[in-house]
C-alpha cells in the first residue's frame, strides 16, 4: 500500500451531496480489518477511499462527468491542472461554461468543466434537470479554490499506485465480480423524498433492488457495509442485519438553515 504523508494524503476533489468526510473515521472503524479488493459503487467524492487507500479497488458511478473526472486525474492530472487555471469566477463566465455540453468536449476539458462548476455553484451542489443538463446557479464565492494542485496531484498519485478499475453504470455492474473476501461499500442517495440530485431518481425500487443485491453478496460470503437514513423503510428492508444509528451533519442541503444540524442515519453490516 502506498504510503502518503498526511501533508499530502488524498481527499475528495469534489464536493458531493451526501458526502463522508464528517465521518470517514466512524466509517473506517466499522469496516473489516482484512478483505481483498475495495469496491465502491457509489463512489460519489471518495472520502472513504482516500482514507483508507486500500491496494486493490472497483469503484463505480452512475454519473458520467464524475467518473470522467476520476479517469483525467488519474492519467492527465498536469494537463487538467493547467485547464482549470484558465477559469474565471464570475457570473458571466461561469454561465457561459455553465451552458456548454459535456459531451462536446474532449475529456481534460469535460473534468476541468465539471471541477470548476463544482467549485464556484451554489453550495457545491450537482443537480441535473429533466434533460441531464446542470442546472445549479453560480455560488458567488469572492474567492473559491478551484484549482487544488497538491490535492489533485495526490489524489492521482492514489489512483495510479492502487490497482483500479473504475466504472460508470449501475450498482449491480460494478459489483458484478464480487467475491468472498472482498469489501463492498454501498453510500447510495438516501431514502427521501427529494432524492432527485441527478435526472435518473433513485426511486423505492432502486432500494429494495441494492437489498436484494446485499442480500445476494452476503450469501457469496462478501463483506457489506451500507449507510442510509434511519427510517421504518430501510430499517425494514435490512431487518436481520446490524443496524448502528450514529448522528451527522450536512453541509449540502436545498435548505440553507438546515446545512450543519445534526441528523440520524444508519450504518448497516453483514459482520
Amino acid at each position: 500500500m502506498k504510503i502518503f504523508t498526511k501533508k499530502t494524503k488524498p481527499k475528495p476533489f469534489v464536493k458531493w451531496a451526501g458526502g463522508k468526510r464528517q465521518i470517514v473515521n466512524l466509517l473506517v472503524a466499522y469496516m473489516p480489518k482484512n478483505y481483498e479488493t475495495y469496491i465502491e459503487p457509489f463512489v460519489g467524492g471518495g472520502a472513504l477511499l482516500f482514507q483508507v487507500q486500500p491496494r486493490k479497488a472497483v469503484i463505480g458511478d452512475i454519473n458520467q462527468e464524475l467518473i470522467n473526472a476520476y479517469l483525467v486525474i488519474k492519467d492527465h492530472v498536469e494537463d487538467l491542472i493547467e485547464d482549470l487555471k484558465m477559469h474565471k469566477n464570475t457570473p458571466e463566465y461561469y454561465y457561459k461554461i455553465r451552458a456548454i455540453d459535456p459531451k462536446s468536449l474532449d475529456p481534460i476539458k469535460r473534468a476541468s468543466r465539471f471541477i470548476y462548476l463544482n467549485k464556484t455553484c451554489y453550495n457545491g451542489l450537482y443537480r441535473e434537470n429533466s434533460k441531464g443538463e446542470f442546472n445549479v446557479p453560480f455560488g458567488r464565492y469572492k474567492n473559491p479554490k478551484i484549482v487544488d494542485e497538491e490535492n489533485l496531484r495526490a489524489v492521482s498519485e492514489f489512483l495510479r499506485s492502487c490497482d483500479l478499475e473504475v466504472l460508470c453504470g449501475d450498482f449491480e455492474e460494478t459489483c458484478q465480480k464480487a467475491k468472498a473476501g472482498d469489501f463492498v461499500y454501498f453510500d447510495p442517495p438516501y431514502y427521501s423524498t427529494f432524492s432527485n440530485y441527478t435526472r435518473e431518481n433513485f426511486t423505492e425500487k432502486d432500494h429494495i433492488r441494492l437489498r436484494d443485491l446485499f442480500v445476494e453478496l452476503d450469501k457469496k460470503g462478501v463483506c457489506l457495509m451500507l449507510t442510509n437514513s434511519n427510517t421504518d423503510f430501510i430499517k425494514n428492508l435490512y431487518k436481520g442485519y446490524r443496524l448502528k444509528v450514529v448522528n451527522t451533519a450536512r453541509f449540502i442541503n436545498c435548505k440553507g438553515d438546515m446545512r450543519g444540524k445534526g441528523e440520524h442515519e444508519l450504518i448497516i453490516t453483514n459482520y
